[in-house]
């Protein structure tokens, strides 16, 4: 898999980039991590990305110049063309459902964008499908990038090493994940559940799959569509 990043601030992708998941899959060569600098496809002396808004207000506008410039020579760069991915406010709400269907593209263009906004001549223009990961305002779509990066890449086989892992994951399944106990038995006064201790695995799965449910009825029952759940869920 190849993810291009067209951003002002590549400098804000090292760190997350080179450490745990996402090192061991870029080392591994199961993805492949391209980010260019938007401002280096500037024209003037200054590299001028930004300007102010026509009909004014506070702010500046990234300008459609530089963008589309720094886009088609990016899109040039693989002979597959890849989905194109606007972060933006007013994009598709992120969540497991979506970094699924991103993670088995063969090549994704996230754009990141800057200051007050694009120009809508942007997102008309490159036809890019706009996504959002939350309901809150960010300095820029760096850190959205570096969310979804990571959501699908550990999705990728072989990313985390044990094929399951990713299964059990909060939404997954379209629950929160059960909860998890490990060594000592006995930790200031706090027990392991019985049931983990049994041997029994199918009333182990079965606990589990309980302890899940009633977590996402208790913390996240917007999750809870009763006509996905099986029959023994309900009620």
């Amino acid at each position: 898999m190849r993810v291009d990043i067209l951003t002002l601030f590549p400098e804000m992708f090292e760190s997350p980039l080179g450490h745990s998941i996402l090192k061991r899959a870029r080392d591994n060569g199961l993805v492949d991590i391209v980010l260019t600098n938007i401002r280096d496809f500037a024209k003037d002396t200054f590299r001028k990305v930004d300007d102010k808004p026509y009909g004014g207000g506070p702010g500046m506008v990234m300008m459609p110049g530089p963008l589309f410039d720094c886009f088609e020579h990016v899109q040039n760069l693989s002979p597959e063309k890849g989905r194109t991915i606007l972060m933006t406010p007013q994009g598709q709400k992120f969540d497991q459902k979506k970094a699924l269907e991103l993670g088995a593209e063969k090549r994704l263009i996230l754009i990141a964008g800057r200051y007050e906004g694009l120009d809508e001549r942007i997102r008309i223009g490159l036809g890019a499908e706009q996504i959002s990961i939350g309901d809150y305002v960010l300095s820029g779509g760096e850190l959205a990038a570096m969310v979804i990066i990571d959501a699908i890449v550990r999705l990728l086989p072989d990313a985390l090493g044990d094929e399951d892992s990713a299964k059990d994951d909060s939404f997954s399944a379209g629950l929160l994940e059960y909860p998890q106990y490990t060594r000592p038995e006995v930790f200031r006064n706090m027990k392991v559940p019985d049931i983990l201790l049994s041997g029994d695995h199918a009333k182990i799965a079965e606990w589990r799959r309980q302890q899940a449910l009633e977590r996402t009825k208790k913390w996240r029952p917007d999750l809870l569509n009763e006509n996905d759940k099986n029959e023994k869920d309900k009620g």
